[in-house]
């Protein structure tokens, strides 16, 4: 091993750890429940993407193992070449009846769609207009592109419409504007129709990332782009299976062609092992569970709205959250790493978010609700971050 670089990491750990800054992640011993066991102890769970509780569902389960059966548990090969199973197909018809677009690319993960489909579509000459708090992984597609490029102020129009005729002014051959859909440290929403309104009137094209409005927002779940009613009028809609659908992947809803051009150009989906049946085959049950019925969805916002209002009234900041991602603001990067050591002592697992994920002087803890907390794991969390906000002195 090379001494003189483990030197320098183990002198930017140490930077890391006097900051408040280090990730120490714990272990889950089992399945991703509203109560489970972490770290060998038991603990309300409200750090979890699995808005729907659709991880540890019977009907995934029964599908994956089935899936198992007939198809064995790898695919041999990526997409292109001899990855592609039936089962992969079906998917991608259900996702483009479930959004209601003309076609849909299932990518290995939601990183790999945004860090393979934005360098896809931009080259030299054109130019991309990204929101400020936009997710890391579309930082990191925009960084591989050689296009020209543009932030605006979070979710401020009048921000991104000076950008707009900025960059039509220098006449690029194409422009893209590119959003969250749910911002996942404040759990806000994009005005999607807003930013679709001006994306027409300069010809730009658009690209959302709903990983946390799907399952969440919209009928039965399908997303921002039904939430706000914007079916065709958004070029590009990319979700994942790894928050409310329970699963892993990353997915695409766009036009044929669209679709056609990112399986021959998106090197990320091009060069990734596809899918195990597995997987596949859960993800498919999950999406037909959301087309049988939007009870889930029903509950995880009936869920949300009363933990909401109980922290509300207890006097803790949540933030500007639309979603049922929720912060429970402390500012103070060491204040939400001890209000997170004392909650699963307490047995509530929270984790704090800091710099660089938010800014220094906005720390929280950011928790997150599901639709499989019942009212008693929603009331013993709420108790026990009320008598830890208290003893920080974040509450009186």
């Amino acid at each position: 091993m090379n001494e003189k670089l483990e030197s320098e990491l183990k002198l930017e750990l140490e930077k890391l750890d006097e900051q408040n800054l280090l990730w120490n992640p714990k272990t889950l011993n089992g399945p991703s429940c509203s109560t489970c066991e972490v770290g060998g102890k038991r603990v309300v769970m409200l750090c979890s993407n699995n808005y729907l509780g659709l991880a540890n569902h019977e009907a995934l389960k029964k599908a994956a193992i089935a899936a198992i059966e007939k198809y064995g548990a790898g695919s041999g090969s990526v997409r292109p070449i001899a990855g592609t199973m039936d089962l992969h197909i079906e998917l991608e018809a259900l996702l483009a009846k479930f959004k209601h677009s003309e076609d849909c690319l299932y990518y290995n993960s939601g990183f790999t769609a945004n860090s393979g489909a934005i360098p896809a579509l931009l080259r030299s000459g054109d130019a991309v207009i990204s929101d400020e708090l936009n997710h890391g992984s579309i930082i990191d597609g925009v960084r591989l592109t050689k296009a020209e490029r543009h932030i605006y102020k979070h979710c401020d129009m009048s921000s991104l419409e000076e950008k707009l005729k900025e960059v039509k002014a220098k006449n690029p051959n194409r422009i893209l504007i590119i959003t969250d859909g749910v911002f996942s440290m404040d759990g806000d929403i994009a005005p999607l129709d807003k930013i679709a309104d001006l994306a027409e009137e300069f010809d730009a094209v658009t690209y959302v990332d709903d990983a946390h409005g799907d399952g969440v927002l919209g009928d039965h779940g399908r997303g921002i782009v039904n939430h706000f009613k914007l079916e065709g009028r958004v070029d590009f809609e990319m979700g994942t299976f790894s928050k409310a659908f329970g699963t892993m992947g990353g997915l695409i809803a766009t036009s044929k062609i669209n679709k056609e051009f990112l399986l021959n150009k998106s090197r990320t989906w091009l060069l990734t092992g596809s899918h195990p049946p597995a997987t596949v085959a859960a993800s498919i049950a999950a999406i037909k569970l959301l087309m049988e019925s939007d009870e889930l969805v029903k509950r995880l916002w009936s869920n949300t709205t009363y933990f909401k209002k109980r922290l509300k009234e207890l006097g803790f900041d949540t933030g500007r959250s639309e979603t049922p991602i929720t912060p429970v603001m402390t500012y103070d990067s060491g204040a939400a790493r001890k209000m997170s050591t004392r909650l699963y002592e307490e047995g509530v697992y929270a984790l704090p978010i800091v710099f660089p994920m938010v800014a220094k002087d906005a720390a929280r803890i950011r928790t997150m609700i599901t639709a499989e907390h019942t009212q008693e794991e929603l009331d013993f969390a709420i108790e026990k971050i009320e008598k830890v906000g208290k003893e920080l002195g974040l509450i009186k």
